[in-house]
């Protein structure tokens, strides 16, 4: 039998709120959805939650534990965090915030941190939102290349600010989440608490700057995306749309930006306890105490995410029987953790794995029962990964790769469905620039009119029925004499062998003559401890690449206890550092 963890209490700020919507939480009209969208800014939806809905509980985070051991919550209503967010966005335009202000915000997952981004939104400013998770180079050269005008940050992230002042000269418009100490500037209590002239709130429409926010940099360095208030608005209605989320819903986000869209739908965010930036290092056992204790109904996480808790229902035989809808972006998701999560799921529950990249999101979607019920064979077998079918408000097409700038869309070639090529996207939430980095967008982006199409950096196919299968990224392709090699169809075959937790193809020397190698990370305890276990492990990685036509020519085998990947959702591979490491290796072994 499976068991369902015991319900915990719930402390909240206003007694008698729900976080599941009532009959004020029914859905938005279509009138009010395009009143909405065309009023420009996306915190508007905010306001009109407020409005439909004030007593539901917003967003809920962990306090401390009662006597008894429950976890107690705090919490804020929809009119609450709207209400705070207006005084705050009040308080930033008396404090010198105009429209277009770069603020950095450097807070931790919270209620401050959603209610601050509200308020930016609201005020005009443009909020630098920069993963923790990039490391702490990334992300001062990140907050560098932004050139912010000021910061609403944590004690450490002033601290940081100060220790490489110069780099941030335009810096002055400051504000602490907590206590501050020789840096200037005001807290987030004394801005809460600012009173003077009523600052009116500025009108923003779908075209105004909203915020920068980075790219991974898996394949190179991250760059900085210019979000507008319009793609933030039509992303919020694409996800909705696509996946019926409906108001009263109860979200449990492993990714902090995915409770703005929550705050915009109606659905109450409960931010787990967990580290964002590690999420490989969730705790199973507090995120599934947080399904239960407010019987959530939505979950995003990344895959890193899913396959601990997964793994950790499957050997606990624990049930999840709220939890109907369960998303997972960021790489793609191993068949068998999404077999996982559907498996402590209800029956009408399912697992969708939406594509896109932060310069286009959402592309593409995929359910796990799709997935498990056809695909999952072909991919076993070198086919590529099938993420499913475009969003209604995107275009799409697969173009003959190039490997420098397509200026016009007159210069590309259209490819036919079964070819593999590079994806090309337009569509209302594609970005139309970096802001940092600038050279980036030649590569990038395509002219087309009034349109601009984002080259998403992947290589892949349609097939008969339109869907993308993702055969890996444009720079991970292998340049061979005998012509080119996809990442994602090759390892597919050795990710097969029961030993081998993952694998990288590389490529060893210049392009056009690239030798094909594979790194394998097996699983802890197959990991080869001498020269006769490695032979035999090799050979019979080279008898599974013979039995295919696209791997047979692949016969160095390279062994790693664990390979190289981005710390956000501890599934990127970092094929560039690995090809190095791979040719060094191979050097190696040519002279002993």
């Amino acid at each position: 039998m499976l068991k369902r963890l015991p319900r915990t209490s719930r402390r909240r700020k206003l007694s008698g709120c729900q976080g599941r919507g009532d009959a004020e939480g029914s859905a938005l009209s279509v009138v009010e959805d395009s009143l909405l969208a065309a009023s420009g800014n996306v915190a508007r939806r905010l306001s009109a939650m407020a409005r439909k809905m004030p007593g539901s509980i917003a967003v809920a985070m962990p306090a401390r534990r009662g006597q008894s051991g429950r976890r107690q919550y705090q919490s804020v209503t929809f009119k609450q965090l709207d209400d705070e967010s207006d005084q705050l966005a009040r308080a930033l335009r008396q404090l010198g915030v105009q429209n277009g202000t770069r603020i950095a915000l450097l807070v931790r997952p919270s209620i401050d941190f959603i209610a601050l981004v509200f308020a930016l939104l609201k005020s005009g400013a443009v909020a630098i939102l920069i993963d923790a998770g990039m490391g702490r180079a990334n992300l001062i050269d990140c907050l560098s290349d932004a050139a912010p005008e000021g910061m609403i940050g944590i004690p450490p992230a002033h601290a940081a600010r100060l220790l490489f002042r110069r780099r941030f000269p335009k810096c002055k418009l400051l504000v602490t989440v907590g206590r501050r100490w020789c840096w200037g500037g005001v807290t987030l209590d004394e801005l809460r608490q600012r009173r003077g002239p009523h600052a009116a709130l500025p009108r923003l429409n779908s075209a105004d700057d909203a915020a920068i926010i980075f790219t991974t940099g898996s394949t190179g360095p991250p760059k900085g995306v210019l979000y507008t208030h319009g793609v933030f608005d039509r992303q919020v209605t694409e996800i909705r749309d696509q996946y019926d989320i409906q108001p009263g819903e109860i979200d449990l986000p492993g990714f902090p930006l995915f409770g703005l869209f929550n705050c915009a739908m109606g659905v109450t965010t409960v931010i787990p306890d967990m580290d964002p930036s590690h999420p490989a290092w969730i705790d199973p056992k507090l995120f599934v105490e947080a399904i239960h204790d407010w019987q959530v109904t939505q979950s995003f996480g990344s895959p890193a995410i899913w396959n601990r808790v997964g793994a950790y229902c499957q050997s606990e035989r624990i049930e999840l029987p709220t939890l109907k809808r369960v998303l997972s972006a960021g790489a793609p998701v191993p068949p068998r953790v999404l077999k996982m999560v559907r498996d402590c799921l209800p029956i009408d529950g399912e697992v969708h794995t939406p594509y896109g990249a932060t310069e286009a999101l959402p592309v593409a979607s995929i359910s796990a029962r799709e997935v498990l019920e056809e695909t999952a064979s072909l991919s076993a077998k070198g086919a590529g990964t099938c993420v499913g079918r475009r969003f209604p408000g995107i275009d799409w097409k697969i173009i003959r790769p190039v490997d420098g700038p397509l200026r016009s869309i007159d210069e590309i070639e259209p490819l036919p469905a079964g070819e593999i090529g590079e994806l090309i996207v337009t569509g209302e939430v594609v970005t139309r620039e970096y802001v940092t980095r600038r050279e980036a967008n030649a590569l990038a982006k395509i002219e087309d009119g009034q349109r601009v199409w984002h080259r998403m950096g992947d290589v892949g196919y349609f097939d008969g029925a339109d869907r993308f299968w993702f055969c890996g990224r444009m720079a991970h392709r292998l340049l061979t004499p005998n012509g080119p090699m996809y990442t994602i169809p090759c390892e597919a075959i050795f990710n097969g062998h029961s030993d081998v937790f993952r694998c990288a193809l590389v490529g060893v020397g210049p392009r056009g003559a690239q030798r094909p190698a594979i790194v394998v990370e097996p699983w802890p305890s197959k990991l080869p401890r001498d020269a006769a276990l490695r032979e035999q492990f090799v050979q019979q990685l080279r008898e599974l690449g013979s039995a295919h036509r696209h791997t047979h020519g692949i016969t160095d085998f390279l062994f790693m206890a664990a390979l190289p990947v981005d710390i956000r959702h501890n599934a990127k591979i970092f094929r560039e550092r690995l090809a190095v490491w791979a040719a060094k290796q191979l050097a190696k072994s040519s002279k002993s």
